[in-house]
């Protein structure tokens, strides 16, 4: 994947390995002081519907469904620059295939003037892609194999709500 050569959005899906220094370095610019990535990976077990714990997770393996994946992403991003207007740059990146343990399997990068913002928008960003974005994972581990736990209908970015720095941190 190549950073965008203009604008302040980065907005994709690939099945290669995502670009995680590229993308914080791509996030950096003079007016704003925060860039918070938030960067999900493969780990080595999952807790289903039931609240079973599934243990030795080996891979997961993502499909999307493809054409509809970067709108969904710039539905978020508009939503994502009402609520934060004064929000610098955007990445959401999200693979697909096959991922072994500690790989990256989404990206998610605001940067703002002020760190605040930049959590709460990095958040309501990853938040949003899980509830909006066409993309499903298959999960295989020491026991079995199935399609991701806690699946839920897509939603719209609009419904997804966003969580005060504040309350991510359990202050008051």
């Amino acid at each position: 994947m190549q950073t965008p050569a203009t604008g302040n959005s980065w907005l994709g899906l690939t099945d290669q390995v995502l670009p995680v220094g590229a993308v914080y370095e791509w996030c950096l610019q003079p007016q704003c002081g925060a860039v918070v990535l938030f960067s999900g990976t493969v780990r080595d077990h999952a807790v289903d519907e039931a609240g079973n714990l599934r243990t030795g997770v080996s891979h997961l393996t993502y499909e999307a469904y493809d054409s509809q994946v970067v709108p969904a992403f710039r539905a978020i991003e508009a939503e994502l620059r009402q609520r934060w207007p004064h929000t610098g740059r955007v990445a959401l990146l999200h693979r697909t295939g096959r991922l072994d343990l500690m790989e990256s399997s989404v990206l998610a990068a605001v940067s703002s003037p002020h760190r605040p913002d930049a959590f709460e928008a990095a958040r309501f960003a990853i938040d949003a892609l899980k509830a909006s974005a066409p993309i499903w994972k298959h999960e295989v581990w020491a026991e079995g194999s199935d399609w991701g736990t806690k699946a839920q209908p897509l939603v719209e970015p609009s419904s997804v709500p966003s969580v005060p720095a504040a309350a991510q941190s359990g202050q008051r």
